[in-house]
């Protein structure tokens, strides 16, 4: 698969693996603070939260960006989309990562402070369902037994409560919190509501946790985007999905033509349109979509067409015409 994140195989990390593993604390290690690069003559900051999915495409965005303008400052957080839509919509960040559209109630929330902003689609990712290699007995589950095991008040305990073919032993959940974009989409698209799901999995704002249980209990599963199943090839199984049209797993084709159903989305960044009055913030979102089909496939992401790119860009150019 051309644009799954390398782990090793020849040598290699894989971007993915360097950001996240340099953003634990919240900035990655190289927004904000290269000292080398280019002076363009452009300078300031430009503040990005939200989307832990998205953070390490952002931040490889970032990356390239500083470096051609070495003035300007990029920090880059993963708080989580919910809790990145609450410091956007409070005026207190440029940019918002989003790993799911803004909800009713945070349209509110940024009308009520005087936040405008405008969504752009710079990325597509699938969520990945996986279990513990030592798993033999499932390859496949169908929309209906992802949601007989997921909904609130499931009263799935065991495999064999999903097929009596199947150990009767008990079924670990592990999967992202109410904080997550993920979280939203993935209770959405296979329980029928965001937010509804069963009360006694575990649930995390890191998919790194996520894995780490899956690959830790024989009889877990657990849910989380694409890329960190193929940061993680050697250390879980990845369990394809039925939606009526046979078993597809997330692969740069499947979800690129929309094939892996319900559980392909886009991903989205939201610049906050009073900050395109900045000339740096108005050439970084220009950079942003000039680069992100390339820095999507580096950090194990799927590149949105060319068609979508191009849309985004006279939208873009529309609201800097506005403003500028």
């Amino acid at each position: 698969m051309g644009n799954e994140p390398r782990s090793g195989t020849d040598g290699t990390v894989s971007r993915r693996r360097v950001l996240l593993g340099t953003a634990g604390a919240g900035l990655t290690g190289l927004s904000g603070c290269l000292v080398r690069g280019e002076d363009s003559g452009l300078e300031g900051e430009i503040i990005i939260d939200g989307s832990d999915t998205l953070l390490p495409n952002s931040a490889a965005v970032a990356e390239r960006f500083m470096w051609e303008n070495n003035r300007v400052r990029i920090p880059v957080r993963g708080s989580g989309t919910g809790a990145g839509f609450q410091r956007f919509c409070a005026g207190e960040t440029v940019i918002q990562d989003a790993s799911r559209e803004i909800t009713s109630e945070e349209e509110d929330q940024c009308s009520a402070n005087g936040i405008d902003w405008l969504e752009l689609e710079v990325v597509m990712d699938g969520l990945a369902i996986f279990a513990n290699p030592a798993n033999d007995w499932c390859d496949c589950l169908t929309v209906d037994e992802l949601n007989q095991l997921w909904q609130s008040g499931s009263d799935v305990e065991t495999w064999s409560d999903l097929d009596s073919d199947w150990p009767d032993e008990e079924v670990d959940l592990f999967g992202r919190d109410s904080a997550s974009g993920t979280f939203d989409y993935f209770t959405e698209a296979i329980n029928g509501e965001a937010g509804n799901i069963r009360s006694d999995y575990t649930g995390t704002p890191d998919t790194n946790v996520i894995v780490r249980g899956v690959r830790g209990d024989e009889h877990a599963v657990g849910f989380g985007g694409a890329g960190y199943y193929y940061e993680n090839e050697d250390d879980l199984k990845l369990i394809a999905v039925d939606d009526g049209n046979g078993c597809v797993t997330p692969t740069e084709e499947s979800i690129e033509s929309n094939e892996y159903t319900p559980l392909s989305r886009p991903m989205f960044i939201y610049i906050r349109l009073q900050e395109l009055r900045r000339e740096e913030v108005r050439e970084f979102a220009r950079f942003y979509l000039e680069n992100t089909q390339e820095t999507a496939r580096e950090v194990g992401y799927y590149a949105v067409a060319d068609e979508t790119i191009a849309s985004q860009r006279e939208k873009l150019e529309d609201r800097i015409e506005e403003f500028a």
